[in-house]
């Protein structure tokens, strides 16, 4: 099942969200992410944080949705309230789409270990979710049911 994570500039949530869903599902799900205006590269702090929290970083980049035209994901989600008001590219148009909003650590004016505190639970936050992914991935085998429980998820939240 292919998965992507969309957050405006593609520099910081979505470029977490993809490292660790690729770590910790990659045996079923493949994740990629991208910004509808993307910085160009990526968050050097998103990077580090990642690498402390002990995932891989090797070929992220910040890319363009447009980038992702072939890519076709099953599940298209947004992780900042930006992205998540935009209107998506026609060719989302059978994705699942929904929201996790994620606060953004890179915005925050703080010192260095507040930062690498919140860098560090962000990162914790969205393992917990795709952990819950996972499981409901591997329970759910039909996509309009797996559509369904999904958007009744993101509802509760």
């Amino acid at each position: 099942m292919k998965l992507l994570y969309v957050c405006s500039h593609n520099r910081c949530r979505s470029i977490l969200s993809e490292a660790v869903t690729n770590t910790l599902a990659g045996d079923i799900l493949i994740a990629r992410s991208a910004g509808s205006h993307p910085a160009g590269e990526v968050h050097p702090m998103s990077l580090k944080y990642l690498e402390k929290a002990g995932y891989p970083t090797e070929g992220l980049k910040s890319q363009s949705w447009n980038d992702f035209e072939d890519f076709e994901p099953d599940i298209v989600i947004t992780v900042c309230d930006s992205a998540a008001g935009e209107a998506c590219p026609t060719y989302f148009a059978s994705s699942i789409k929904f929201h996790w909003g994620l606060a953004d650590p890179s915005k925050l004016e703080v010192n260095a270990d507040e930062q690498e505190e919140a860098f560090l639970a962000c990162i914790d936050e969205i393992v917990e979710r795709v952990q819950t992914l996972r499981g409901i991935i591997e329970e759910v085998q039909d996509k309009g049911d797996l559509r369904k429980v999904l958007l009744t998820l993101e509802a509760s939240k």
